[in-house]
């Protein structure tokens, strides 16, 4: 089975590659030589994860998921959450980001924060939606090199390393996307087998 992730993040698509069952084909935006900026205008990430999907499926005609995911820390009421991304602004680097979240998170106590996914898959003018949470805590420094975006601060609960000092399988032992990336292979699964 054939699918389009719309997504033209190489870190993304490399997680999804790696967790994928046997059977799917998975193609990113760039294999498919598409180039714009997907429109992301929407309050929520389960209304951006829909919104990158939708705009793909009606553009192309085929049947596609997306995903889109946040940072959650409590104590910044959510924060960054949907404006993970974009966070110290629309042409911010990882790094300047992650920096905003720790000045942010300068001398407070509760460091709680979670990683949530949304999955999205439009097919025929519906949609599903599919959801992972890994709770965990923000680090006062980096650690690590690996992954992308907040990786080098956030440690997933009931792990001594964080994400960035993990190996790709390492963090697929805890990964939000991983989590929602499962719910949605083991729909695909099931819709394959009652065809």
């Amino acid at each position: 089975m054939k699918l389009i992730f719309a997504t033209s993040n190489q870190h993304k698509l490399k997680e999804i590659l790696a967790i994928a069952p046997a059977g799917f084909e998975i193609l990113g935006l760039k294999d498919i030589g598409f180039t714009e900026e997907l429109p992301e205008t929407r309050n929520t990430i389960e209304g951006n994860s829909l919104q990158k999907a939708e705009y793909l499926a009606n553009k192309f005609g085929i049947a596609c998921f997306s995903e889109d995911t946040g940072l959650e820390i409590n104590v910044l009421d959510g924060e960054p959450g949907v404006y993970s991304a974009r966070y110290a602004g629309p042409k911010a680097s990882y790094n300047d980001n992650t920096d905003m979240v720790l000045q942010k998170m300068k001398g407070e106590a509760d460091r709680s924060a979670r990683f949530k996914t949304v999955i999205t898959y439009y097919a025929g003018g519906n949609y599903v939606q599919f959801e992972g949470i890994t709770e965990g805590i923000i680090l006062e420094e980096r650690k690590g090199n690996q992954g992308f975006g907040y990786d080098p601060i956030f440690k997933p609960l009931g792990a001594d390393k964080t994400y960035a000092e993990m190996t790709l399988e390492e963090k697929n032992l805890y990964s939000h996307r991983k989590k929602s990336f499962e719910l949605f292979a083991n729909h695909l699964q099931s819709i394959t087998v009652n065809r």
